[in-house]
């Protein structure tokens, strides 16, 4: 219950962001978003499409605003790892977003995958941070991060912003019977169906964890004292 109540207050504190700063608001609550903020940054790029359709906004700038907050959110947690390494998740804000054992997962994937792993990350609610974290650890370099991260904003920003805009063309003739009620069901049923997918996806997550952590304790058996 307190969860809920928790993404309620959030949802309605970023709905307030957007009716006030259409452009401003949407860059705070991605830049939030990279340092751990319990919303998924599809539902930000999904409101910012729906001020897009309200005439609100303008497709090019909205596109390259929140592009540059998610870039610029995706570097905090890179930058963490990168100068602290492993060591920075025994801060306590630090452990309240990074889970340790998820790192085993991450790095087996940075070895199977390359540093190409990063474009896919953009595309997993949930892992990014971790993700993007454990990228610093292994030092990779800043310009192929960006560069990595930047194909995958690329792709997923205009396409997030325009499924927006479509979605609250869906709904136009419901507005008249609430103020900005687009902004209300645009948040909340897109929050909804994103935060069952994480969570979807979490568990599965959780299951190959605990199935490598298996494996390597026979290997572990296995090898001789």
């Amino acid at each position: 219950m307190d969860l809920l109540l928790l993404d309620t207050s959030l949802q309605e504190w970023a709905r307030g962001l957007f009716e006030n700063s259409h452009y401003l608001g949407p860059f705070l609550v991605l830049l939030l978003c990279g340092i751990g903020l319990p919303l998924p940054e599809e539902v930000t790029l999904i409101g910012s499409g729906i001020l897009l359709h309200q005439g609100k906004v303008e497709f090019l700038p909205i596109t390259l605003v929140c592009s540059a907050a998610i870039l610029i959110g995706d570097s905090i947690p890179y930058w963490v790892g990168r100068h602290y390494g492993m060591s920075a998740v025994k801060w306590p804000i630090v452990r309240k977003v990074l889970h340790p054992e998820r790192f085993t997962l991450l790095k087996r994937r940075f070895r199977q995958h390359g540093n190409w792993v990063v474009f896919t990350f953009r595309f997993l609610p949930g892992i990014r941070i971790p993700g993007y974290f454990t990228a610093g650890t292994l030092k990779m370099k800043y310009p192929r991060f960006l560069l990595l991260d930047g194909v995958g904003v690329a792709i997923s920003v205009p396409v997030s912003i325009w499924l927006g805009k479509i979605f609250g063309s869906s709904i136009k003739e419901l507005e008249g019977q609430m103020s900005n009620l687009s902004l209300v069901l645009g948040f909340g049923l897109v929050s909804l169906l994103l935060i069952l997918y994480a969570r979807h996806r979490l568990r599965k997550r959780e299951q190959e964890l605990a199935r490598l952590a298996a494996e390597d304790s026979l290997t572990d058996a296995d090898d001789p004292a």
